[in-house]
């Protein structure tokens, strides 16, 4: 009786034991894709929750500073001699931070990916040694953010008609001669993907995405080009708000799709889209973009303002104003949100001349670069990023200031 007993106790036992693994390491399958090859760390999700999933690590060691203040970086300057004077200005400043392109505007990588990887024809050679950047970065305390353009690729649409639109039998250009890939397309927002992929692979603690939408105006041409609606063919509402869920659909897919890399996902959006319920033609709906990301980035350059917007006659003259009254704005639709990202503008740093057309032009300087910081911060928002295309920024600003 007492070894039935104790055979029984032993089973239990023993039945405990092969199950613990399977209770303790419990998870969601982890997804796998031929990047998933490096090293990874056991972290955990919750304080609360006792499961474990697994999230990679580059090595590098990047904390989120106080607040981030960065600039725009392109890849040539990266690989230029213009980069060492662009690591003074932030080593030497309250800077801290630079976004750094990845896929540029035109579809091209700015780095070259290993020679069996499916993006190695859009491959460049302006970020020469991706290793030594991240260490350098490091070393300088410089926060990382890829910057990666999504739907305007002129390469892509170039390359696959058929993921793009087309006028006629011609694949549709605008004005500047640049195309864009369709968003209503899952195959494209894949491609966009492995790309931010392999940018977290490389360091970037950040991945921004720029362009997330249709091309500027597409509400007066919807009907004239010809596209694939792709998964939202069956779709009941009007074209307006299909162009808002693919949109909205891809950022969110994004963001599931790269919390394995233990990224921080951003958006770069039109300044615009906080002052309506949606765009009726880009697909950018400021809400909903949002709730999907853990940073928006308005593109709020007074220069990108048409006359007397928020009563202002001139915005392009008033920095000061225009940004005190957006930010306004963009605080008020945050705060209905539940769990708001993270703001952070991106600011002017350059001077609009071609707005003048042949009269006195407008040049900013130190006192409107910092007139912009002031009004943000004043509103509450501490974070901000300054572009110049040309990445030649003001000298001598306080990027403190109060």
């Amino acid at each position: 009786m007492r070894k039935n007993i104790l055979n029984i106790v032993m089973s239990f036992i023993m039945s405990v034991v092969l199950l613990f693994p399977l209770i303790t390491y419990a998870e969601e399958p982890l997804h796998v894709s031929f990047h998933e090859t490096k090293q990874t760390e056991i972290k955990l999700l919750d304080p609360d929750q006792r499961f474990k999933r697994y999230t990679f690590s580059s090595g590098y060691d990047f904390s989120y500073p106080d607040a981030v203040r960065g600039i725009y970086v392109t890849g040539p300057s990266v690989g230029g001699e213009q980069f060492q004077s662009l690591l003074n200005l932030v080593d030497n400043t309250d800077l801290n931070a630079m976004v750094i392109d990845i896929k540029d505007d035109f579809g091209y990588l700015t780095f070259t990916p290993e020679k069996d990887s499916p993006f190695k024809n859009i491959g460049s050679n302006y970020i020469k040694d991706p290793e030594q950047l991240m260490k350098t970065l490091e070393e300088k305390e410089i926060y990382p953010i890829a910057r990666i353009v999504v739907f305007k690729d002129t390469y892509l649409a170039k390359k696959r008609p058929d993921l793009s639109f087309l006028d006629g039998e011609k694949v549709w250009v605008n004005r500047r001669e640049e195309a864009f890939v369709n968003p209503y397309e899952k195959e494209v927002w894949e491609y966009n993907i492995e790309i931010a992929k392999l940018a977290a692979e490389m360091g970037f603690k950040e991945i921004q995405f720029d362009y997330v939408r249709f091309p500027e105006g597409f509400e007066t041409r919807d009907e004239l080009l010809k596209y694939s609606l792709g998964d939202y063919k069956n779709s009941e509402k009007d074209s307006v708000q299909r162009r808002v869920d693919a949109v909205t659909d891809f950022v969110q897919h994004a963001k599931k799709e790269l919390a394995y890399y233990d990224v921080d996902v951003s958006v770069d959006i039109f300044g615009y889209a906080a002052t309506i319920p949606e765009t009726p033609g880009i697909g950018q709906n400021f809400s909903k973009i949002s709730e999907n990301v853990d940073v928006i980035s308005s593109m709020i350059y007074p220069s990108h303002w048409g006359n007397n917007f928020f009563g202002i006659p001139v915005p392009d003259k008033e920095p000061y104003r225009l940004v005190s009254e957006y930010a306004k704005v963009e605080n008020n639709v945050l705060a209905k949100l539940k769990n708001p990202p993270i703001s952070r503008p991106w600011i002017q740093d350059f001077s609009a001349t071609w707005l003048y057309n042949g009269s006195k032009p407008f040049y900013y300087g130190k006192e409107e670069v910092e007139a912009q910081i002031k009004a943000l911060k004043e509103n509450g928002i501490n974070e901000f990023l300054l572009w110049n295309a040309a990445n030649t920024y003001t000298k001598n600003v306080n990027y403190l200031v109060k």
